[in-house]
């Protein structure tokens, strides 16, 4: 694991230890298997966060269609579970054994052909980054080499994830409709549907959650990350100097399609379906309120941001099913004025002054451990 001064500074070294301990230990000690899974679930969009940070925090470029590619890799996994659970056996009461049960009611008689790649779980893995990247690039290049940006790639993104919502539900036959690819029940014969198997997909989430953390804080702390953070402030420079304005912007929104399409397969595994409903505008644009509350320069913002608003929206829900929207918005509204760096800015801003002067004080007084200063009497 990599944690070292220049790897981490101190604020993110805290930051990461904090997490880990509350994930590793403290949530998986103290919560119930329910509670757990819920956790799970709120962290799929903290992959979601972490893209968004790389793409809009530091490179600039808000997408409001993050639903999109994390939809992709959540049906990428929800085609090979389904197909799992689709064997002659389990099927042979349809008219067509062996194929999806949607499929079957759509009067489908054989798999489709873009189906077939997903009987192989390697493939799969590949398909869930492999997908949404090359969409993603699709996007970017048509978009970037024609310099649209700004508000106006901000819309157009919307508008994919409102197509994209369209044409899942529109192919029914193919995609299961408005109901998505449900009844997932296995992974290579173990059911993903006993409390033994959600504990460990939590575990195997959050590994891959820190791997993500660590991939995203080491592009930031690269000098691509330093072109990123030029070219959000001046475009037209960065261009002058040589450097390739529309490449770094397509790396960066391919980058955050990945992440939010492993959240997107995380979600499947953890929940047990994919539906259209976490495609569409509404969903990308719930991902970007997680990312501006909890800090859109902040990777570990992004993660704390993403566990925050879904406990609170939880919460809400449950005790105000009717008000919990107006919540979610006034949260937004009120972080976005008065805290526009989200609850990381708030820590950076006001608590961690406090603890650097603490320290400081700390390190001035004689025989506590501390060098002690030139001149300074020894106890």
């Amino acid at each position: 694991m990599i944690i070292n001064s220049r790897f981490f500074n101190r604020t993110e070294l805290i930051g990461f230890i904090a997490l880990a301990l509350l994930l590793f230990a403290i949530l998986p000690l103290s919560l119930d298997i329910f509670r757990l899974n819920l956790v799970a679930k709120y962290l799929t969009y903290a992959f979601v966060g972490i893209g968004l940070v790389l793409c809009w925090g530091y490179g600039g470029i808000l997408s409001l269609g993050q639903g999109v590619f994390f939809g992709l890799g959540g049906y990428c996994m929800a085609m090979y579970l389904k197909l799992e659970a689709s064997s002659v056996e389990n099927t042979k009461i349809q008219s067509t054994p062996g194929i999806p049960d949607f499929m079957d009611w759509n009067q489908l008689t054989q798999l489709p052909f873009f189906w077939k790649p997903f009987h192989s779980f390697p493939i799969t893995l590949i398909a869930i980054m492999l997908v949404p990247g090359i969409f993603a690039f699709i996007i970017g290049a048509a978009m970037f080499k024609r310099r649209v940006g700004g508000v106006y790639f901000a819309i157009i993104t919307q508008a994919i994830a409102a197509i994209m919502t369209i044409l899942i539900v529109g192919q029914q036959g193919y995609t299961g409709g408005i109901n998505g690819i449900t009844d997932l029940r296995t992974l290579h014969g173990w059911d993903i549907r006993t409390d033994h198997a959600k504990f460990i997909l939590y575990f195997v989430e959050v590994v891959l959650l820190f791997a993500c953390i660590i991939a995203a804080q080491f592009i930031r702390l690269t000098k691509l990350g330093r072109i990123l953070v030029a070219m959000r402030e001046q475009e037209d420079r960065v261009r002058f100097s040589g450097y390739s304005v529309a490449n770094f912007k397509i790396f960066a929104f391919c980058a955050a399609a990945i992440f939010a399409a492993i959240g997107g397969a995380m979600f499947t595994l953890e929940v047990g379906f994919m539906s259209p409903s976490f495609v569409g505008i509404v969903p990308s644009i719930e991902m970007v309120i997680y990312t501006a509350v909890g800090g859109r320069m902040s990777i570990f913002g992004a993660v704390w941001g993403s566990l925050l608003v879904n406990f609170a929206k939880t919460s809400l829900s449950e005790s105000f099913p009717q008000l919990w929207l107006f919540g979610l918005g006034a949260l937004f509204i009120a972080v976005v004025l008065a805290f526009p760096n989200g609850l990381s800015g708030i820590w950076q801003d006001y608590v961690q002054p406090h603890i650097d002067r603490l320290l400081a004080s700390r390190k001035s007084k004689p025989g506590n451990g501390f060098p002690v200063a030139d001149g300074a009497p020894a106890e």
